[in-house]
């Protein structure tokens, strides 16, 4: 079976060129579409044969927050009938990271403890573009057993200024 990347590869390049005009709209139905895909009871429910092609885009339209612009309708329509509703979140990920590329810019994930306010962030998003020479797309995702501080991931690096961190490595120090 092929590998899940190379099945969403084709998918979130055409999407690209389609949406090519509007790349930032396309990118928040998408990732909507991604989230809802993943989850593993609607997976079950796509994959059962008594499932229709109609009934699995219907209930995804009718989970869906936004109105589904009609090119998002086509596109989940052409992922369904094609049996790749499981590829979805790659589909997104990979979308993502061709917007990013043609913008200069990287997804940037703050892991904290606590939840940080909007002057905070533009200061911590200020500091980090700094720190890794280009502009970040950040979000923020609460994670408390942190305890304190943050952890940012871009790309593969990740930069891990967190109280937790700060314990183990205190831990292996006394161990050695």
């Amino acid at each position: 079976m092929a590998e899940i990347a190379t099945i969403a590869r084709p998918y979130a390049e055409a999407l690209f060129k389609a949406a090519a005009s509007d790349l930032a709209a396309s990118a928040v139905w998408l990732d909507e579409l991604a989230a809802i895909a993943g989850n593993p009871q609607l997976q079950q429910f796509a994959d059962s044969p008594k499932a229709t092609t109609a009934q699995v885009f219907e209930l995804i339209s009718s989970i869906a927050k936004t109105t589904l612009p009609e090119q998002a309708k086509n596109f989940l329509r052409t992922v369904i009938e094609n049996g790749r509703l499981a590829a979805m979140p790659e589909i997104a990920t990979q979308f993502r990271t061709l917007k990013n590329a043609q913008s200069g810019s990287s997804d940037a994930v703050v892991y904290s403890a606590f939840a940080i306010d909007g002057a905070a962030l533009a200061s911590v998003a200020e500091t980090l573009e700094q720190r890794f020479g280009k502009k970040l797309n950040v979000s923020v995702q609460l994670e408390p057993e942190l305890i304190g501080g943050i952890r940012v991931v871009v790309g593969d690096e990740v930069l891990d200024t967190s109280i937790k961190a700060r314990l183990e490595q205190m831990k292996v120090a006394l161990s050695a």
